[in-house]
């Protein structure tokens, strides 16, 4: 009979806007896994995958065969309700992402998009599926996400250096956001670059609600480059908010955003669709015109990027919240006990994937069988398996999972 509960072996990434070494929270996750290579002090570490996605799957740590392999051998595992809506399969993508500089400036194409771009350039873009997604602040989390208010958008573009970028028009929509962001990504290096020397000799008090506006840009500026079209966008337009640890948001489909700084773990349906059109190299962007057009106007300020976290039905102790996305691929489950307290999930009617990041404990599972805890360590879980667990010294662990 096939194992419901199994540790993986997790995949990890190293570009460039990773942390390097030990300050990376993804090398010091991925380096607890059994076998793991030691941490090189030199190199970046961005993310750590969990799942079956093709790219970058999990492995079985007591046999090293692919978890997506084994749920095809298995499909009991992912319980019915999964398997009629998405076959034998995971349809979500837990990742652990650590970053000392801004991601890209990006956006995931919505269910028709991607099914376009994938069927005429399958390459690129790997799937047909949407990619919204939720992040949790392990740490201090700065990142740009959504809209600021319009008519806060609109006071800023009366500033002169700004003023070039607006259409001619009787009124400020969302529309005139849309030509206002294609306008500052279409802008030249030269444009760009001069229009931010501009906006820092303006006096902060003159940014209304944002008086942070040229302090970011040249903090920026440093990342990347003076002329990186992002820069503008970012600061001028987006809400820029920080987060501390257990805080979380909410990215849709096709709604801008960017990472700035921090540790998070991460939760996106079953993708790697993604439009990126700023602070990376001009060879690594998209049309502007293609992520113009894919725009959306949600989130519009940053309390509705906020997702809040409430108790889940799924803890049996009170010990455990659950971050609800309104999609249908998961939900996240988040764990927190001191030192000698128990929790008990109970069974989950479909497939789960957890994480440790903090601390050390145990889980007993049907069939009288404990399971050591440990930080970093990752584990799939089966469909309708009840789990008690408990810690001497403390534990934190999330737990994805859809049903």
């Amino acid at each position: 009979m096939a194992a419901a509960v199994v540790q993986l072996r997790c995949g990890v990434k190293n570009d460039p806007w990773g942390k390097k070494g030990k300050d990376s929270m993804v090398a010091h996750l991925w380096s607890k896994t059994p076998g793991s290579a030691p941490i090189d002090e030199n190199q970046t570490y961005s993310e750590m995958w969990m799942g079956t996605y093709p790219s970058n799957q999990s492995y079985l740590l007591s046999t090293g065969e692919p978890l997506g392999e084994y749920l095809k051998k298995n499909p009991q595992l992912v319980g019915k309700s999964v398997l009629d809506r998405w076959g034998a399969e995971i349809p979500f993508l837990p990742k652990i992402l650590s970053f000392s500089k801004a991601l890209p400036l990006q956006i995931h194409p919505d269910l028709s998009l991607a099914k376009k771009l994938h069927q005429k350039n399958p390459d690129k873009f790997g799937d047909t599926m949407h990619k919204p997604e939720i992040a949790v602040a392990l740490s201090k989390f700065e990142l740009f996400a959504g809209w600021k208010p319009l008519e806060d958008i609109q006071a800023l573009c009366k500033l002169e250096p700004l003023r070039q970028f607006v259409p001619a028009s009787t009124g400020f929509n969302d529309e005139t956001l849309r030509k206002v962001c294609m306008s500052m990504l279409k802008a030249s290096p030269e444009m760009v670059t001069s229009t931010i020397k501009n906006l820092q000799s303006i006096p902060e008090s003159h940014f209304g609600r944002d008086p942070y506006i040229p302090g970011l840009l040249v903090r920026l500026s440093k990342q990347y480059a003076p002329s990186d079209n992002g820069n503008l966008v970012a600061a001028i337009l987006m809400n820029y908010m920080t987060l501390g640890p257990g805080d979380s948001v909410f990215v849709p489909a096709d709604s801008i955003h960017a990472y700035l700084e921090g540790d998070i773990v991460e939760c996106m349906a079953r993708s790697d669709n993604v439009i990126n059109s700023g602070f990376c190299p001009k060879t690594e962007r998209d049309s502007v015109d293609l992520f113009g057009n894919a725009l959306t106007f949600v989130p519009h300020n940053a309390k509705d990027a906020i997702l809040p976290r409430q108790k889940s039905d799924k803890g049996m102790h009170g010990k455990t919240d659950v971050i609800a996305p309104p999609i249908e691929e998961f939900n996240m489950l988040c764990t927190c006990l001191g030192a000698g307290e128990r929790e008990t999930h109970k069974a989950i009617l479909g497939p789960s994937l957890m994480i440790v990041t903090r601390g050390c404990g145990s889980m007993k599972i049907p069939g009288n069988q404990t399971i050591e805890m440990k930080e970093g360590y990752v584990y799939f879980v089966g469909q309708g398996i009840a789990m008690d667990f408990c810690t001497e010294k403390g534990i934190a662990f999330y737990r994805a999972y859809t049903e």
